[in-house]
């Protein structure tokens, strides 16, 4: 995980720091870096946890553990692909959104934005994941026929 206190102090280096010798420790491991991106203050916050990820090798950006007040949203999700989709090794990276999402329509809007941002192809698990164990009941939801749903979901999923 991103030391997001410390990006919220503006100790940018030492976070960068930090990462760098998470992955020279995991050479040939899946490096997935929890950016917190509800914690930092600002878009720009973002972009700046988002970038040292990238440029430190992290394979996948996760919005949040799911622990802290604040998730996944959309505003954050859209800077942290189009972070990705901007860097030099984007095409290799992916992305998860974890904390809030609850619903299919919930998923679906995520998965609209990472097609739009990070091309058609990226609905699949190299590029986009779900940490949202909340998820999986309405999934069943709808796969079985049952209630409507408790959002308005978009026209196709």
């Amino acid at each position: 995980m991103l030391p997001w206190r410390a990006m919220q102090d503006g100790q940018h280096a030492e976070a960068a720091q930090l990462v760098a010798q998470v992955r020279k420790a995991s050479v040939g491991k899946r490096l997935k870096l929890i950016i917190e991106s509800g914690e930092l203050p600002s878009a720009h916050a973002i972009g700046q946890a988002c970038a040292i990820g990238l440029d430190n090798g992290a394979d996948y950006l996760k919005t949040s553990t799911g622990k802290t007040a604040h998730g996944a949203s959309l505003p954050a999700a859209r800077q942290m692909m189009s972070a990705i989709a901007a860097h030099r090794r984007g095409a290799a990276v992916g992305f998860k959104a974890a904390g809030g999402i609850r619903t299919v329509a919930d998923a679906a809007s995520y998965i609209l934005l990472a097609r739009q941002i990070l091309g058609p192809g990226a609905a699949k698990p190299a590029r986009l994941r779900f940490g949202a164990s909340g998820l999986l009941s309405d999934i069943e939801r709808v796969l079985s026929g049952g209630d409507a749903p408790t959002t308005s979901a978009p026209a196709s999923y």
